[in-house]
């Protein structure tokens, strides 16, 4: 099975980088987890972006802050998907994050999901593998039917309560 990548720029960046590796783990997929700067470390984020499909990469999840340039860093390095998970700050709320992931050069696209969108960004890097796997193909439908289950349970709990 291939595995996920997933990078930071900074450590500050852990907790929603959690939410992602553990939705990864809960499908069984590997992953790698590194903190690499766009700005402090170029070397290292563009050298690890360049030997991830010979290291067994199916996809890498680029989470940034601030000016939010890790993922578009990754994305010129390589040709693998790069989702961009851009990340909250003290300063626009994430929104300066958002707008730097999202706003791609044509040619070196980002996949970019939510301002702490960790778990979409890990449910779309499953998608991606499940392409070629079709036992990912199945645990993404049984994701799917639970999640379907529960707004379900919901829905007739409030249809109890309020339409009796």
């Amino acid at each position: 099975m291939k595995k996920v990548g997933i990078i930071m720029g900074s450590a500050s960046d852990l907790p929603v980088v959690r939410k992602a590796a553990g939705t990864l783990k809960e499908f069984g997929v590997p992953c790698e987890v590194h903190v690499y700067s766009a700005h402090r470390t170029p070397a290292e984020a563009g050298e690890f972006a360049r030997a991830a499909r010979a290291g067994g990469f199916g996809a890498i999840i680029a989470a940034a802050g601030m000016a939010a340039h890790l993922a578009g860093a990754i994305a010129a390095n390589t040709t693998l998907p790069v989702i961009g998970i851009p990340l909250k700050s003290n300063a626009l709320d994430g929104v300066d994050a958002l707008l730097s992931t999202v706003q791609m050069p044509s040619g070196i696209p980002v996949a970019t999901v939510a301002i702490d969108g960790a778990v979409n960004a890990a449910l779309l890097a499953v998608q991606i593998l499940a392409v070629a796997d079709p036992s990912l193909a199945a645990k993404l439908d049984e994701h799917r039917a639970a999640g379907a289950a529960k707004a379900l349970k919901a829905n007739a709990e409030a249809e109890a309560e309020f339409n009796a």
